[in-house]
């Protein structure tokens, strides 16, 4: 006995294909959109002089060496950002206040205190990725 396919049996398959299809593409991940929550970037990443200490951020807020913030080019400020030194494999998260830095290939210039945390003193610069934790709230 020969098996047939009919009209409703190759509806039902393509159906199946179709939902089995989509169904594996939601489970690829997006890419998050730039400042939004999960967005990441690596590159290299450098650190405040503890010399600037007291003077203003590109926010208005004076700099201070122990506190855990950090300068990118233009993620808006107040965006959470982790940063995990890629060579010691240590994070830190800080908040984004400033504007920087401006040298090739680097991201993230960080406080002396995420220095610190990270492992990157001696080094004074690192690889390192960064990914936004909370984005910016908004006004």
């Amino acid at each position: 006995m020969l098996f047939r396919i009919t009209r409703l049996q190759s509806v039902f398959t393509y159906l199946l294909i179709v939902i089995v299809c989509l169904s594996l593409a939601s489970c690829a991940g997006s890419k998050a959109n730039f400042g939004q929550k999960g967005y990441t970037e690596e590159g290299k990443a450098s650190y405040y002089s503890r010399k600037l200490q007291g003077r203003k951020m590109a926010n208005g807020d004076p700099y201070r060496h122990g506190k855990l913030t950090a300068a990118h080019k233009k993620l808006p400020f107040g965006t959470k950002v982790k940063v995990t030194n890629l060579a010691t494999n240590k994070s830190v998260k800080v908040k984004i206040t400033d504007r920087g830095p401006f040298v090739r290939g680097r991201i993230i210039d960080l406080s002396g205190a995420a220095a610190r945390r990270v492992g990157m003193i001696d080094s004074g610069v690192a690889p390192v990725k960064m990914k936004v934790i909370r984005s910016a709230a908004k006004k």
